[in-house]
């Protein structure tokens, strides 16, 4: 079947839907990694969400396998191939005759139609079946964003109401007045989709029964709060809990107003509770991959599910998750949240990088996506290639300062000079650390055997896993440790906004919160622009939120917007459906 899927003639849909004529039937699937058919919940022939918890009681004295996270240095616009990079391992390894599976994130709508695709990885690397994935999969991310909307809808209509009505009405139906502050509502709408004009709007306008005219604004749904507690929350009485405790707004005196309060906590959960499974597909190859919670590391937690990589250990010798973005954001947030949450710790990590990214940190003009290449990456150019692995050396550095040498994965493009690809090599061996160039964008499995053997071996190496922070230090130190040591800023500066509520927090016993930065995924500093290793940089931080179910303090970096905008030559352009069959084409 793989024979007449040419990635270099085929379209990654193209080769999606004649894939899917091979794809194992979701129970057969199932079977083969000892799920049994009553903790399946299947949506048609191919997806299934996973009775989590029936699952993991079943096999609670079962022992985990090795756990490997998958991040890469920091992307160009278009993305490094992470996703792609995770799949190709997984079916190595599986080539390598290791029982293996893996955890990716759901795609997000905005990217799908807008600049990166549809996030299921590419060429004979991808996660199916593909339309289903990239169009809403099993509908984790619509009940986030119902559950989300729902807390709004009952914030402002609980805000009309206490403006139409006395104390005394009130009291008969039951509601006792919170005086919330119109001007401190902290919680947004969300939406689905890469959408600027949303960033700031006006509601309640027109007549007195149309709610309290106010500012309001929408995320994008993967930065929803919800999404985080969904990454990180073990059962459902751990999700309920947090979602209790999330802060929509404040009363006039400033005190925080709950989900809670607000007697919505409940009706929320309820949207989640399907979505609290993670759910199973399988790549191109026929293995194993839960697929569970959002994108978005620099605007979000980015991770796939602490619950996901949980059933992935208990039924794998291997388990495969990645971390959103880059190492400095993606990686960061896996080390020091997810893997204190999850009490897990990784036996390998991949470095994912490509020449098309070193040669553009290392100077080359932005690539156009679907255009013809800049002449600096169809020449060979290796001063350009060692440039950009200062940028590489940098990510090394990061999962360094974890404990864990990481293996650095070439992911191979078909333009790419094998004499680029040694300077990286070399480069590499040179700080001791191991670099292979990965084949399976074009190959599959078979082109990602020299990786999974590298994996393999660094499972096998002892690591010293640490932690970047103490969770007792200051929040202005956890900051400063992370803008400082990670990103490599000279200084960090807080706006007034920022200084103030950070003097507020710091009066809190936040020993239990992390801090989980927004920031561009196109730099390391806070501005995109700034390519490489910048020198002798400020980070500045502008404002800090507080996701108090989520347990996380999020400080807002730069021009960064929880929001992001559609471009001017969106994928969407591209997307339509055959009306002979009914299948979706133009899908990345």
């Amino acid at each position: 079947m793989k024979k007449n899927l040419d990635p270099t003639k085929l379209s990654p849909w193209e080769i999606a839907y004649q894939a899917e004529k091979n794809l194992k039937k979701v129970f057969e699937l199932a079977e083969e990694i000892e799920l049994l058919s009553e903790e399946l919940i299947p949506y048609g022939y191919y997806l299934a969400k996973v009775d989590y918890l029936k699952v993991i009681q079943r096999l609670k004295t079962k022992t985990y396998g090795k756990y490997i996270d998958v991040t890469a240095i920091v992307p160009t616009p278009f993305g490094e191939g992470k996703t792609t990079t995770t799949i190709g391992l997984i079916q190595g390894l599986a080539k390598k005759g290791k029982r293996v599976s893996g955890a990716i994130r759901q795609p997000s709508s905005g990217p799908t139609f807008n600049l990166k695709g549809g996030g299921t990885g590419g060429g004979l690397s991808q996660v199916l079946p593909l339309d289903k994935i990239v169009l809403g999969l099993t509908g984790d991310i619509n009940a986030v964003m119902n559950a989300h909307n729902l807390a709004m809808v009952a914030l402002t209509s609980r805000l009309h109401h206490e403006e139409t009505y006395t104390d005394e009405e009130l009291l008969k139906i039951g509601i006792k007045r919170l005086n919330i502050d119109p001007k401190r509502v902290e919680f947004p709408w969300l939406i689905d989709f890469c959408a600027q004009a949303l960033r700031k709007v006006l509601i309640g306008l027109g007549e007195k029964k149309n709610g309290v005219l106010m500012e309001s604004k929408f995320w994008i749904a993967p930065a929803s709060e919800l999404m985080a507690i969904l990454s990180i929350a073990k059962d459902l009485q751990d999700l309920r809990e947090r979602v209790g405790k999330i802060v929509v707004a404040y009363d006039k005196r400033g005190n925080p107003i709950t989900t809670e309060d607000l007697e919505v906590a409940g009706a929320m959960t309820a949207w989640l509770v399907e979505a609290l499974n993670p759910t199973l597909a399988q790549t191109i190859e026929g293995q194993p991959v839960f697929i569970h919670t959002g994108p978005f590391a620099n605007i979000a937690l980015g991770q796939s599910s602490i619950i996901a990589d949980y059933l992935g250990l208990k039924l794998s010798e291997y388990h495969v998750t990645e971390s959103g973005f880059g190492a400095e954001i993606g990686y960061e947030k896996f080390w020091n949240i997810k893997c204190r949450l999850s009490g897990l710790i990784p036996q390998a990590v991949v470095l994912v990088t490509t020449l098309r990214a070193l040669k553009y940190h290392g100077g080359a003009p932005l690539p156009r996506k679907n255009q013809l290449l800049p002449s600096e990456y169809q020449s060979l150019r290796p001063d350009l290639v060692e440039k950009g692995c200062e940028l590489l050396a940098h990510c090394i550095e990061i999962i360094q300062r974890s404990g864990i040498n990481p293996v650095v994965c070439i992911n191979q493009f078909i333009h790419d000079f094998k004499e680029e690809i040694e300077v990286v090599k070399r480069f590499c061996e040179a700080l001791g650390v191991t670099a292979v160039c990965s084949n399976h964008w074009l190959k599959g499995g078979e082109g990602a055997v020299e990786l999974a053997e590298a994996v393999i071996e660094a499972c096998e190496k002892p690591n010293s896993f640490n932690f970047l922070y103490d969770t007792k230090e200051p929040l202005k130190a956890k900051i400063e440790k992370i803008a400082k040591e990670i990103y490599g800023a000279k200084e960090v500066c807080f706006t007034p906004l920022a200084k103030e509520k950070l003097e507020q927090l710091e009066k809190e016993d936040l020993t239990e919160f992390f801090v989980c930065m927004a920031k561009t995924s196109l730099s390391l500093s806070d501005n995109p622009d700034l390519r490489g290793v910048p020198k002798d940089w400020v980070f500045n931080v502008r404002d800090i939120m507080v996701f108090r179910g989520a347990k996380l303090v999020v400080p807002v970096a730069g021009e960064i917007n929880l929001m992001p905008g559609t471009v001017s030559n969106p994928a969407f352009r591209k997307i339509d459906v055959d009306l002979k069959t009914g299948k979706i084409i133009g899908l990345e």
